[in-house]
C-alpha cells in the first residue's frame, strides 16, 4: 500500500512541475513560426534555388522584414532558460504568482553574474576555455556557461520553494518593510548567489555527464533512437512525456553544435540556429522530431480508416464524423490524443506493444534515410511545411517523408484492421447495439482497469451544485471546490491536485465536453484538447483564482 502511495506522490510531483513546462513550450510554436519564416526566406540557399534575389534578397524590404522575423524567433529560443525559471515559479506558487515570478528572475540574473564572476575570480576561466564547447556569450555575460533549461528549472523551483515558505514572513518593527512579499526577491537573489557558486563549480562536470549521454545515445546507433521514441510515446497516456523528452530537445544530451562562431546545445536548438543560419539541417539533431511526421500524418488516420472500416455498417455513419476530425486533427496539427486513448481503451497490448512499438521504428527509419524535419509543437502537416518544405529539400530531405507516410498509411491500416478483427477490439462502431459509438476516452481505460467506482454527493457547502455552467460542472466533477488543491491549463489538459481522488465523476466531466481523464493518487488530468485554453481560464475565474 505504502508502495503506491509513493508511487502516487511522485507522479503528482511529477506532474506540477511537468504542467509548468507548458507556458514556455506552448509559446515555441508562435516563435518558430517567426523563426521558420523569416531564416527560411531569407536564406541564401533558397533565395540562389528559386532566383529570387531581387525580392528577397539583401538590402530589400522584405529581407529586412523577415530578418526582424528571424531575430523575434531566435530571442526565444536563446532564452529559454529564462523563461523556464519563470514559468516554474509562476505555475508551482501557492499563492502571490506574480511576485514569485519576479524573485525567480532575480534569481536568475544573479545566478548568472555570481557563475559568471566566480570562474574568473578563482581562476576557473583557463580550465573551462579548454573544455571545447563550454564558454559561450549570453544574458550580457561574457565568458560564462549556458545551462540551458535545465539552471532555469534548478534556480525557479528553489525561488519558488522559499516563496511558498516565505511569503508571509513577518520580522520586528524595525524591518518589517522586508517582510512578507517583499522578502520573496531577497530570497530568490540569495539564492542565485548560492546557486551561481554551485554551478560555477558543478556545472562543468554536469555538462560533460549530459554531453556523454548524448554520446551515449549516438554511439547506439538506431537502437538508442528506437529506445527514445518508444519511451517517448510510451509517456503520452501519463502525460509525463515532456519531462522526458526535454533534456533531448534543450541541452547536449541532444547534442551539440558549433553554428556560426556559438557552441549550440539541444536538438530542437541546433535545428533551429542551422535554419538561421542557412544550413543543412542535422539529422542527427532532427530525429528527435521527424519521426512524428510518418505515424501523424499516416500512420493515424490509417488506424482511424481501420477503425470505420471494422465498425458494424448500422453505425458507420455515427463513426464516420468522429474519426474524420479526429484524423484531420492529427494529420495537421499532430494532436493525436483522442484516437491515442480509443486505441488505448481497446487494447493497451495493441498501444504499448504495437502502436509504440511502430512509433519507434518510424525514428529508426527517419534516421537511415538522414531526414532534417524538425518542428517546435507537433509534427503535422503545418510544421512539415514549415521546417521541412520551405527550408528546401537540399537542407531538409523532406521528400524522404513522403515514401514513409505512404508506407506508414498502409503498415497502420493492416495491422490494426487485423488487430480488431482477430480479437474482437470495441473500437468506435463495433460496440452493442445499444451502446452509443463514440471515441473512447482516457477514463474509460482507467474505468476499465479499476471497474469499481465510488459513488459520491457534492459537498453540500459548494454552492456550485445549483449551476448548471460548464465551469460549475467540471468543479462538481472534481468533487467541488473544497476538494480542489490545484488547477493549472497546459496545452491540451486541466492538471488538477485533488484532496480526495474517489469523489472525482468521471462521467459528469465527460459530460462537459471532456477527451479523457486519468487519475493517479491526487493528480487527476483531464482532457479537452486544444480548447483547454479557453475551458481552463473560466473554470479558474468560476474557482476564484487569482495570478
Amino acid at each position: 500500500m505504502s508502495k503506491n502511495k509513493g508511487g502516487s506522490t511522485a507522479f503528482a510531483a511529477l506532474q506540477n512541475v511537468g504542467k509548468t513546462f507548458m507556458l514556455p513550450i506552448a509559446l515555441l510554436p508562435v516563435a518558430g513560426l517567426f523563426l521558420g519564416v523569416g531564416a527560411s526566406f531569407t536564406g541564401a540557399s533558397f533565395i540562389k534555388m528559386y532566383h529570387l534575389e531581387s525580392i528577397l534578397g539583401p538590402g530589400t524590404f522584405l529581407n529586412r522584414l523577415l530578418t526582424i522575423f528571424n531575430d523575434c524567433g531566435s530571442v526565444i529560443f536563446n532564452n529559454l532558460g529564462l523563461l523556464f525559471a519563470v514559468s516554474v515559479a509562476l505555475g508551482l506558487a501557492k499563492s502571490e504568482k506574480g511576485v514569485a515570478a519576479l524573485s525567480a528572475l532575480v534569481g536568475y540574473f544573479m545566478m548568472y553574474a555570481t557563475m559568471t564572476s566566480a570562474i574568473v575570480n578563482f581562476g576557473e576561466l583557463g580550465r573551462l576555455k579548454k573544455i571545447g564547447g563550454l564558454l559561450t556569450n549570453m544574458l550580457g555575460f561574457t565568458n560564462t556557461m549556458n545551462t540551458g533549461v535545465f539552471g532555469g528549472i534548478f534556480i525557479g523551483l528553489i525561488c519558488v520553494w522559499l516563496h511558498n515558505k516565505y511569503y508571509k514572513i513577518k520580522f520586528p518593527d524595525a524591518i518589517s518593510f522586508f517582510g512578507g512579499t517583499h522578502f520573496s526577491p531577497i530570497a530568490g537573489a540569495l539564492a542565485g548567489i548560492v546557486g551561481g557558486f554551485i554551478m560555477a563549480f558543478l556545472w562543468p562536470y554536469i555538462a560533460m555527464g549530459i554531453a556523454g549521454l548524448g554520446t551515449l545515445i549516438g554511439k547506439a546507433g538506431y537502437f538508442g533512437t528506437f529506445f527514445y521514441a518508444y519511451v517517448y510515446r510510451a509517456l503520452i497516456p501519463f502525460g509525463l512525456h515532456h519531462v522526458f523528452y526535454l533534456p533531448f530537445w534543450q541541452t547536449a544530451v541532444g547534442g551539440t553544435a558549433h553554428i556560426a562562431g556559438k557552441s549550440i546545445v539541444g536538438a530542437q536548438n541546433i535545428v533551429f540556429a542551422q535554419l538561421g543560419a542557412g544550413q543543412k539541417i542535422s539529422w542527427q539533431a532532427a530525429r528527435y522530431f521527424a519521426f512524428e511526421f510518418p505515424v501523424m500524418i499516416g500512420g493515424f488516420p490509417a488506424a482511424a480508416l481501420a477503425m470505420y472500416h471494422c465498425a458494424k455498417k448500422n453505425k458507420r455513419k455515427d463513426v464516420k464524423g468522429l474519426l474524420l476530425s479526429s484524423s484531420l486533427t492529427s494529420i495537421l496539427t499532430g494532436i493525436t490524443e483522442p484516437l491515442e486513448f480509443t486505441v488505448l481503451f481497446a487494447s493497451p497490448f495493441l498501444f504499448w506493444g504495437i502502436h509504440c512499438v511502430l512509433f519507434a521504428f518510424s525514428a529508426v527509419f527517419v534516421s537511415l534515410f538522414k531526414i532534417g524535419v524538425g518542428f517546435t509543437f507537433s509534427g503535422g502537416l503545418l510544421d512539415m511545411i514549415l521546417y521541412g518544405v520551405l527550408p528546401g529539400q537540399a537542407r531538409t530531405n523532406w521528400l524522404a517523408l513522403i515514401p514513409l507516410i505512404l508506407f506508414y498509411f498502409a503498415l497502420y491500416y493492416f495491422v490494426f484492421r487485423f488487430a480488431i478483427l482477430k480479437f474482437n477490439l470495441k473500437t468506435p462502431g463495433r460496440e452493442d447495439d445499444e451502446e452509443e459509438s463514440t471515441l473512447h476516452t482516457k477514463q474509460d481505460y482507467v474505468a476499465e482497469k479499476n471497474s469499481s467506482s465510488t459513488s459520491t454527493t457534492v459537498d453540500s457547502n459548494d454552492n456550485s451544485a445549483a449551476d448548471d455552467s460548464v465551469p460549475a460542472m467540471i468543479v462538481n466533477g472534481l468533487g467541488g471546490k473544497s476538494n480542489i488543491s490545484t488547477l493549472e491549463a497546459c496545452a491540451t489538459r486541466l492538471r488538477v491536485s485533488v484532496k480526495n481522488p474517489d469523489i472525482v465523476k468521471k462521467g459528469l466531466l465527460k459530460s462537459t465536453g471532456a477527451v479523457g481523464t486519468v487519475i493517479h493518487g491526487t493528480g487527476v488530468q483531464v482532457i479537452y484538447g486544444t480548447k483547454v485554453s479557453t475551458i481552463g481560464p473560466e473554470v479558474e475565474d468560476y474557482l476564484g483564482i487569482e495570478d
